[in-house]
């Protein structure tokens, strides 16, 4: 989704206590124990901005209306770890009408050392490559590779999902954070955006070249054969078998805003190749899509919408997400929620089911989900707060593991 305003952002944070660590820290950190780590680096902590919070309705510090008479714990589906598997491959076989629900294995092309200069200026790179994923109908979709000059020696690699075409400058903190302490980062964004053509065939004619501009354009090309979900999440599976072909990195993590928080639940969810995500702004459970802050209905775009995918979202709604994306060995989620984001799913309706989703997690006894409520800002955004605990779980609940 496209934030309603965008305005200077979060100078206050630092006076918090906040501030962002860019870099994370030190590289012999990632082999400490833990506890060891922890007890030098405690968890950042940001209190709610109390003159935001002065400027909103009650309706951004009160549950709605919305989650009375929901029991959370009878809308999942997943209550053990044999639940999983067959659950997630339902999922795969639907996005891909495949008999086997299994991910594809295809690679996309390779360019190496391309200038890139749609990308922000990153520094400390060695080389960036082109990927591009070759898709059903000729529609095209480019990922970036950015190799860092210094590993860090832990070889991680991490996807970052920038979206509905967001703007640049929570991509570029996000990302270059990533690369200053030793990720390497495959930088994607949704078909259509960005730097991804929007020329495909035709829905009827494969002799026509039609233009797209935007994602509810995809009407035509959803039928009961071919799922549009593949557009999206096609270009990530082949990415990923890329970093797994090529470099075999120990882990690999997801971060994403807004659409881009969408592909970091729902790609982590169908594979389980994705360690640990950090889906930001990207997603609520469906009951409480009508609820306020927002004066009108948060639908969700094109991918999100339960009238255009019934028969994924039928499946499982978004707590089985929520936990597929989580359950399995090191693997974890962290949803983050911006309570008064001027765009979309903002307020405090996931108190509803943040209790159970971790506690059900818990009871599953093999992976971590938590999350975050980011109060310190108004923005459609990573803010420097979030990307600050999300370095601090990388380099502090992750240490010690791939």
């Amino acid at each position: 989704m496209t934030a309603v305003t965008r305005r200077g952002l979060l100078g206050a944070v630092g006076a918090t206590g906040a501030g962002v660590v860019v870099g994370g820290v030190a590289p012999a950190a990632f082999a400490q124990e833990p506890a060891a780590v922890a007890a030098a680096r405690p968890r950042p902590v940001a209190p709610v901005d109390q003159e935001i919070a002065r400027a909103h309705s009650i309706d951004y510090r009160a549950l709605p209306q919305q989650v009375v008479g929901v029991d959370v714990e009878e809308l999942m589906t997943v209550h053990s770890e044999g639940d999983v598997a067959p659950l997630r491959e339902r999922l795969v076989a639907e996005v891909w009408k495949s008999a086997d629900g299994k991910l594809p294995d295809a690679l996309p092309k390779v360019q190496q050392g391309v200038a890139a200069e749609e990308l922000p200026a990153f520094t400390g790179l060695r080389r960036i490559d082109r990927l591009t994923a070759e898709l059903p109908y000729g529609l095209r979709v480019h990922m970036y590779l950015l190799l860092p000059r210094r590993t860090a020696g832990h070889g991680r690699f991490a996807l970052y999902h920038n979206g509905h075409g967001e703007p640049l400058d929570t991509m570029q903190r996000t990302v270059q954070a990533l690369i200053d302490a030793g990720y390497g980062v495959l930088l994607c964004a949704m078909p259509l955006y960005h730097w991804n053509p929007k020329e495909m065939r035709s829905a009827t004619d494969p002799d026509t070249v039609v233009t797209v501009g935007n994602h509810n354009e995809f009407e035509p090309w959803e039928t009961p054969g071919f799922s549009t979900l593949r557009l999206f999440l096609e270009p990530l599976a082949l990415g990923v078998n890329h970093l797994r072909r090529a470099y075999d990195p120990p882990s690999l993590q997801m971060i994403g805003l807004s659409g881009g928080g969408w592909a970091s639940t729902v790609y982590p969810a169908l594979d389980p190749r994705i360690t640990r995500s950090y889906p930001t702004a990207g997603s609520l459970p469906f009951f409480l899509r009508s609820a306020p802050p927002k004066p009108s209905p948060t639908t969700g775009d094109w991918e999100q919408r339960l009238d255009r995918h019934p028969a994924f979202y039928r499946i499982c709604d978004w707590p089985d997400l929520y936990a597929l994306a989580a359950v399995g060995r090191d693997r974890r989620q962290l949803q983050i929620l911006n309570r008064f984001d001027a765009c979309c799913f903002n307020g405090v309706g996931h108190r509803s089911y943040e209790p159970v989703v971790r506690q059900r997690v818990q009871v599953i006894g093999n992976g971590h989900w938590e999350l975050l409520e980011d109060a310190t800002h108004e923005e459609h955004t990573i803010s420097p707060y979030a990307l600050d605990v999300i370095q601090w779980d990388l380099d502090v609940n992750c240490a010690g593991r791939p």
